[in-house]
């Protein structure tokens, strides 16, 4: 597939109308946002914007990545070293004092898009199976480092308690954003981090 090259100015371009679809999906959902919104926010005209997303759909595909990887990054340092207790307890508060910040308007960015394209676009659905794969790897890999070094019972299944974790974040997140109070993800998160304390040695 033939792929576009970039100046560093039609990079920039492009960059900024995906951030202001991704800023108009988190604000007004997908059905909500049109090209034309976009256009305006991002200050491009129709043919700019054409220049570089074909339609509709190719611009929410840039913005699955662009989400992916601004969240990702947004949990750093933290999540890159989920290898101990105290590591996990403190990407616990970072997750929740970003959602304090954030009044809990906004849920999870990521799992958002999926909510509204899981159903009906099969290409999303895979890049979003990345996406929570790759959150899950992250996860997946401190706890699978402190079993290695013995600090969890042999029995304890560090996938699986990844799993877990990354499923109480999000189902924390989407209630945290219905009821608009941290109380859910809270719960959610502590109860699995409190199992996952069960199998320490």
């Amino acid at each position: 597939m033939y792929k576009l090259r970039l100046t560093s100015k039609g990079q920039a371009t492009r960059a900024r109308i995906v951030e202001a679809a991704a800023d108009l999906i988190i604000e007004k959902g997908i059905s909500g946002t049109s090209v034309e919104d976009v256009q305006r926010l991002a200050k491009v005209s129709a043919s700019q914007l054409y220049h570089y997303f074909t339609d509709k759909k190719e611009l929410i595909h840039a913005v699955i990545a662009h989400q992916t990887e601004a969240i990702l990054e947004a949990q750093q340092p933290y999540l890159g070293m989920l290898d101990s207790f105290e590591a996990l307890q403190a990407w616990r508060d970072l997750i929740i004092a970003i959602q304090n910040e954030r009044n809990c308007k906004g849920g999870c960015p990521v799992g958002s898009l999926a909510s509204g394209l899981i159903e009906t676009d099969e290409e999303a659905r895979d890049e979003l199976v990345s996406c929570f794969a790759r959150w899950e790897a992250e996860i997946s890999r401190g706890l699978h480092k402190m079993h290695d070094r013995g600090e969890l019972r042999a029995e304890a299944d560090p996938a699986a308690l990844a799993l877990a974790l990354l499923t109480a974040l999000q189902g924390g997140l989407l209630l945290t954003q219905i009821r608009r109070e941290v109380a859910p993800l809270v719960a959610g998160l502590d109860a699995v981090l409190d199992h996952i304390r069960s199998f320490a040695t």
